[in-house]
């Protein structure tokens, strides 16, 4: 299995401002917006057509927290491996058990390494899915069959499309040549 880095997600105090930061300092644009769980606020930052986001801001961070990482993510080639990364942290005894988490653009796992920094493991589906959304999905369920009900789970949300034409129009914002699949 190999792995790409795909992105972090950040605590932040004041998400506006970091916002407003990341967009002035690296020409971000903010991709999507919304509430994770019941409080908490996350902005997705980018500026390819490639990544749906390369920076996420969530609130929450409080002033005595020492670090503001909530997780990198990683991109693998296929639910496939995936699939692995869940049974390598299930059988790993540094760490526990790993969460099962589709986004609809993508199908991930969710694990801590041993000092508690989190990670996400993922691959993409053909779908671009207007974030934040968090489902379960089964791992022991074949891989058609979890790609087939993620279609079901979000294939009727506002703003879904097929991935290549989320690239496309984004790479025609961006001013890219092509969308680099």
């Amino acid at each position: 299995m190999q792995v790409q880095w795909s992105h972090s997600v950040l605590k932040v105090r004041d998400i506006e401002a970091m916002t407003q930061f990341y967009c002035d300092a690296l020409g971000f644009e903010v991709a999507d917006r919304g509430t994770v769980g019941a409080d908490a606020e996350i902005v997705f930052l980018s500026g390819s057509s490639r990544d749906h986001h390369q920076l996420g801001l969530m609130t929450g961070r409080s002033d005595g927290d020492q670090g503001s990482l909530d997780h990198m993510a990683f991109r693998v080639g296929s639910l496939d491996d995936v699939k692995q990364m869940i049974e390598w942290v299930a059988a790993d005894e540094r760490i526990g058990d790993g969460a099962p988490v589709t986004h609809g653009n993508a199908v991930s796992v969710y694990f801590a390494d041993p000092e508690g920094n989190g990670i996400e493991i993922f691959c993409d589906t053909p779908w671009h899915v207007p974030q934040p959304v968090v489902r379960g999905w089964d791992p022991g369920k074949s891989s058609d069959h979890v790609l087939a009900g993620v279609h079901e789970k979000f294939g009727e949300n506002p703003g879904v499309m097929a991935m290549d034409e989320y690239r496309a129009r984004r790479a025609e914002h961006f001013g890219e040549e092509e969308s680099t699949s």
